[in-house]
């Protein structure tokens, strides 16, 4: 099994679900830590040599104090003090053409080593020091969160429906592959984790065993079933949706753990076979299910007010359905059916107030 990548956690700020315009271009580097290294490394090297030889065509404007001979190891000394900016003065540029070439060509190159030294150090060593910190933060006040597994267009719709519903930002883990994705999600107001969501190590950083729902929209059937199966392994107790796209699918998203399976493709085709034939139904039935539309379906417990009437005389909204130990009572039951302790109703009722 390959290594997951390294988790990378977004700017905790407070931010609208709305996405701002940010950076255009993002890109994955193709080497590895240890590639990245070696290349730098080299680069420093033949700078390093480009300095010495420079020098060393030029020896005739430095001057030894010591000695007064400036040999090849006199010059690879002296490009060495400079470059690291030491300089002990035992050995000067007396002529005014030592002295520019140490001006304008020798600093910049001083200045460009320090740069590598710099981002080097803060690539492979304070960055990693810094993220493992965040996340070690942002992990102890995670529990029942919500894990978002795949941030394709699936995802970040169910992201933003999950924002408009009440859930704070910093309770949504985005688990994502792609830079880009990510950079969305923090700008989104999620908390990002860069990384394999197959991976076990990476659902444990997104403290999956403490989560309250997964929801797992990875664009692969065959993806998206192998993250169930990770997920329920971690965690008996959390909610799983997937998102499978093939109806033969669905049997083994349902065995390998998932409590609902949504099937984009088939409800995306009731939705147009309604469009043939009505005008109002589709964008009713869009309106009824986002959570900025006009009229809300929600899913609750029955309240003591609510228990002994009918589905009818429920007055807080359309009762359309009751689940009653293990059964669902129908709507065309709603004037006989008497509402009992511990009922989950499904109603239809105006949105809360924004706040």
């Amino acid at each position: 099994m390959r290594k997951p990548a390294e988790p990378h956690i977004r700017d905790r700020r407070r931010t609208k679900p709305s996405l701002r315009k940010g950076r255009l271009l993002h890109v994955r580097s193709g080497l590895s830590a240890e590639k990245t290294l070696f290349v730098r490394v080299a680069i420093v090297a033949v700078l390093l040599m480009l300095v010495v030889a420079v020098f060393w065509f030029d020896r005739d404007g430095l001057k030894d104090q010591i000695d007064g001979t400036v040999t090849f190891p006199d010059i690879l000394y002296f490009a060495m003090i400079t470059v690291t900016t030491v300089g002990y003065g035992d050995i000067v540029p007396v002529s005014h053409t030592a002295r520019l070439i140490d001006a304008f060509a020798v600093t910049p190159i001083r200045i460009f080593i320090w740069f590598i030294f710099l981002g080097t150090a803060y690539e492979l060593v304070v960055q990693r020091i810094v993220e493992d910190f965040r996340l070690s933060r942002i992990q102890k006040q995670l529990n029942g969160h919500i894990v978002l597994c795949g941030f394709g267009h699936s995802g970040f719709i169910a992201a933003q429906e999950t924002l408009a519903k009440g859930h704070p930002g910093d309770r949504i883990v985005v688990i994502d592959e792609s830079e880009d994705r990510m950079h969305l999600a923090a700008e989104a107001g999620l908390i990002g984790l860069l990384g394999d969501a197959t991976s076990e190590e990476t659902l444990v950083k997104a403290c999956v065993g403490q989560a309250k729902a997964v929801i797992v929209s990875t664009g692969r059937d065959d993806t998206t079933i192998l993250v169930v199966l990770t997920v329920r392994h971690l965690s008996t107790a959390a909610k799983i949706v997937a998102s499978i796209k093939q109806e033969e699918n669905i049997k083994l998203a349902n065995l390998s753990g998932a409590n609902l399976v949504v099937s984009p493709p088939k409800i995306g085709g009731y939705l147009m076979a309604d469009a043939v034939e009505t005008r109002h139904a589709t964008p009713f039935l869009c309106d009824l299910m986002s959570a900025g539309g006009r009229m809300v379906l929600s899913e609750r417990r029955a309240e003591p007010g609510e228990i002994g009437r009918t589905m009818a005389e429920v007055p807080a909204g359309i009762v359309v359905q009751v689940h009653s130990h293990g059964r669902d009572i129908a709507f065309t039951e709603r004037d006989r059916y008497v509402i009992q302790p511990n009922d989950l109703l499904l109603i239809i009722c105006q949105p809360p107030p924004a706040r």
